[in-house]
């Protein structure tokens, strides 16, 4: 099953979902022209290609209805309609009917990745996939591929939007990998560069696996200090706890007096605020690894929904690329125009990805 890039809004899918079948296919019928030629359509063309009997003062008006949905555009006063990107995205998620490979195809793809296995290492079918594609597709073939065992360097987190940020993975052997990690949108950017200063004192020589592993430990550790500093004070009265649990912590101190009377009690105090804050440091800087271990599975952007292609207006279709226990390892993808043939490119890119995830796996 494809399973697209950024969904509709649920606000959006409601009210799309709603829309009947004469508007439904006149919009196909804008977004089917958008694609094949770049132009846009007017209402008497239209009135022309529909299944349906219908006036151009009757296609005006539904076109006029898309227009306010948000879906169409007109990139001239007396134009016809072009998609929007909400529009392409409403298109790919509802309406898109995913085409096959042709069998010719298939067998060109096959013979051509497997043939490069048997020459090449990894970077070599690598290589031969993308070429392959570009050729197929007309498009920009892009690849990006994991390196969970490579000793690393040095790691920087970069925000891109609010929910997605860039993690820089710099190893020893002077490799550089981006990956695009989803983050969640209350982070603060102050977040992202102590999670890279915490990481970068400690990540040297080891893969990112073993740093995962190494934070976690260490995590665990400070937990239980914390929860035997916490249950002193509490048997003493002079607090009370609120669960040992790491997505509500609280510690509620009374008696402040006996505090200030009690060294002791101060000094636990002091180390409970600062393992609160080394927890919940810990705690960040984990989920950002996962994160940047798993990358996302997202396979279609569109136009601005990426910032990477927000200025150009491209689009980028993209499948997993899998190891022989299913792990996500990598990426392999096209790049161009938004008005890229999807139905043909998307099972294209999938049933590649798939066949060089087999052959590299086999």
């Amino acid at each position: 099953m494809i399973r697209m890039g950024h969904p509709l809004p649920p606000a959006g899918a409601q009210s799309f979902a709603n829309l009947g079948d004469r508007p439904r296919e006149i919009f196909r019928q804008i977004v089917d022209t958008y694609l094949s030629s770049g132009d846009p359509v007017g209402s008497r063309q239209l009135s022309r290609l529909l299944p349906m009997a219908l006036s151009p003062a009757s296609v005006r008006n539904v076109m006029q209805d898309l227009e306010e949905l948000g879906l169409v555009y007109a990139p001239h006063t007396s134009a016809g309609r072009l998609p929007t990107e909400l529009g392409l995205r409403f298109f790919v998620d509802s309406l898109l009917q995913i085409g096959d490979v042709a069998e010719d195809e298939r067998a060109q793809i096959e013979a051509q990745v497997e043939a490069a296995s048997k020459d090449h290492d990894l970077e070599g079918v690598l290589a031969e996939a993308t070429s392959l594609l570009s050729g197929l597709t007309r498009g920009a073939a892009v690849v990006v591929t994991s390196k969970d065992n490579a000793r690393l360097k040095q790691i920087e987190f970069v925000r891109l939007e609010p929910e997605r940020a860039l993690a820089i993975l710099v190893g020893e052997d002077g490799s550089v990998e981006n990956r695009v990690l989803q983050v969640p949108r209350d982070l603060p950017a102050s977040s992202l560069i102590e999670a890279a200063n915490y990481l970068n004192a400690r990540i040297r020589g080891l893969t990112l696996g073993q740093v995962r592993s190494e934070i976690e430990d260490a995590r665990k550790a400070a937990q239980t200090e914390l929860d035997e500093l916490t249950a002193r004070l509490v048997d003493a009265g002079l607090a009370s706890w609120g669960g040992a649990g790491a997505e509500h912590r609280q510690l509620i101190v009374r008696g402040q007096a006996n505090l200030l009377e009690d060294l002791t009690a101060m000094a636990d105090l002091e180390r409970i605020r600062l393992l609160f804050s080394d927890l919940e440091t810990k705690t960040e800087v984990i989920d950002l690894l996962e994160r940047a271990e798993t990358g996302e599975g997202v396979r279609i952007f569109i136009g601005s929904e990426n910032r990477l292609f927000s200025l150009s207006g491209s689009s980028m279709i993209a499948a997993p690329l899998r190891d022989g226990n299913k792990r996500i390892v990598g990426a392999l993808g096209i790049i161009g125009p938004t008005r890229l043939n999807y139905a043909r490119i998307v099972p294209m890119v999938d049933y590649t990805a798939k066949v060089v995830a087999r052959v590299v796996g086999g």
